[in-house]
């Protein structure tokens, strides 16, 4: 999946049109299902095809139908390693490069239907998605416009709507999709008919988030990361600009649970990522305002792998851990407005006063706690506004405020991690914003216990 051109769904709506030429980036504001989206934080992407019986990353179209027969295909059993892992939704690989299509697609022999799997009557898609609604997991769908098996793909105008056949089928017979992703790896100088997509897709799922890398713009909901290494390496704003117009461009990190692996692998135990690593990923993308999109492959059994459902599991217990202790609880009482973003509930948030651009939310503790972690929430539906903010602590020796950590963007969610300090009162200074600042939650945790 390197070397990738991305491709992508324009959105539709009202909001796509107020966000005009001359507006600050603090006035453009998200439409709701992205601000849903973004709730759910983490996701998984799912590799499995005919590469998954050739020890394949690419395929070229060639592999045989009859090479995809899953002996002991359960996707329950890969949803409930997903669910346990932390994950809110999954985004299923219907057609990767190689143009084979896991559902019985009536656009092409390429598919499930021409496999000796259930004799040829399953429907990988079909049951992926019942096996995630079971288990309280949103679904979404990945269809590949590189296509390396159909021959009309040479024909620009008879592959559009080739295309658009398939992704009528996905979007029409699947119930709601959270996402359509779309990686437009190679694609050969085709040319999409972009418009035309947009119009199938949202003819059946007009609140479906779209992912698209930064230079399809206008195509998407979410952005691209950039990386393969599920990394945020930067301040991160949902608003960007392109050519003088600035829209809500949300960003999604994706990164294989294995090492630089995307499908399963035979013999490659070593590339399984560890806890810590994966938590050093969360911290870097959801803790810098993006989704992060793990990727999970199962097995030539149709089985995820017993040491990557047991990792799931590991990594799903380690962040429920971290979040059971949040200091923030322990606050002395204070007023309504306050107490709503020290609750612990991400439905209720605080506001700074009207018109302000420079704001304090504080809370005291009844005895000094030590906390070497924080986290904090914007509340985003009238847009992004915090522009500087800093973490303070009160210290009683020198009687004055000392910051502990700052930063510019908050966003969705960001975490800030420090050398642990002690104190009985701590603030979110907010020292610059757009319009008035709205706080969901800030939370204190202490997580290096060695300290």
């Amino acid at each position: 999946m390197k070397q990738r051109l991305m491709a992508a769904i324009l959105i539709a709506g009202a909001w796509f049109a107020h966000a005009a030429m001359g507006q600050t980036a603090g006035e453009v504001t998200p439409a709701p299902y992205q601000v849903a989206w973004q709730d759910l934080e983490f996701g998984v992407i799912l590799h499995f095809s005919t590469n998954t019986f050739l020890d394949r990353e690419w395929g070229d179209g060639t592999a045989s139908p009859a090479v995809f027969n899953p002996a002991q295909f359960d996707p329950d059993q890969w949803m409930r390693a997903i669910r346990d892992g932390g994950a809110k939704y999954v985004v299923l690989v219907a057609k990767h490069h190689d143009g084979f299509c896991l559902w019985p697609t009536q656009q092409t022999d390429y598919s499930v239907r021409s496999s000796p799997w259930k004799d040829g009557k399953g429907d990988v898609v079909g049951e992926v998605a019942k096996a995630a609604r079971k288990y309280g997991l949103r679904f979404g769908v990945y269809l590949s416009p590189w296509d390396r098996h159909e021959p009309k793909y040479k024909d620009a105008a008879a592959y559009d709507t080739y295309y658009n056949a398939e992704l009528e089928e996905l979007a029409s017979n699947y119930g709601d999709l959270v996402e359509f992703w779309l990686d437009g790896a190679g694609s050969a100088g085709h040319v999409y008919n972009f418009p035309k997509i947009i119009e199938t897709l949202r003819t059946y799922q007009p609140d479906t988030v779209v992912f698209a890398d930064t230079g399809l713009f206008e195509y998407g909901d979410a952005r691209w990361v950039g990386n393969e290494a599920g990394v945020v390496d930067y301040e991160n704003w949902n608003v960007i600009d392109r050519h003088g117009y600035r829209r809500w461009r949300p960003v999604e990190a994706d990164t294989p649970l294995r090492k630089q692996h995307w499908f399963w692998h035979p013999n490659d135990e070593g590339s399984l990522k560890s806890v810590e690593e994966l938590l050093d990923t969360y911290d870097r993308t959801v803790g810098r305002g993006a989704q992060l999109m793990l990727g999970v492959a199962p097995d030539n059994r149709g089985l995820l792998p017993d040491s990557d459902a047991k990792r799931l599991v590991e990594f799903g217990a380690a962040l429920r851990r971290r979040a059971e202790h949040n200091l923030a609880l322990l606050h002395e009482p204070t007023d309504a407005e306050t107490a709503a973003a020290l609750d612990g509930d991400a439905d209720t948030f605080w506001s700074a006063p009207a018109g302000s651009n420079h704001a304090a939310l504080e809370m005291v503790f009844p005895k000094p706690i030590a906390f070497d972690h924080a986290v904090t929430m914007e509340w985003l539906n009238d847009g992004q506004h915090v522009e500087k903010y800093a973490i303070e602590a009160w210290d009683e020796k020198a009687m004055r405020w000392r910051a502990v950590a700052s930063g510019q963007a908050i966003g969705h969610e960001k975490i800030d991690s420090f050398a642990a300090v002690t104190a009985t009162r701590v603030r979110l200074n907010i020292l610059s914003s757009t319009g008035a600042a709205r706080i969901r939650e800030f939370q204190l945790y202490k997580w290096n216990e060695k300290q």
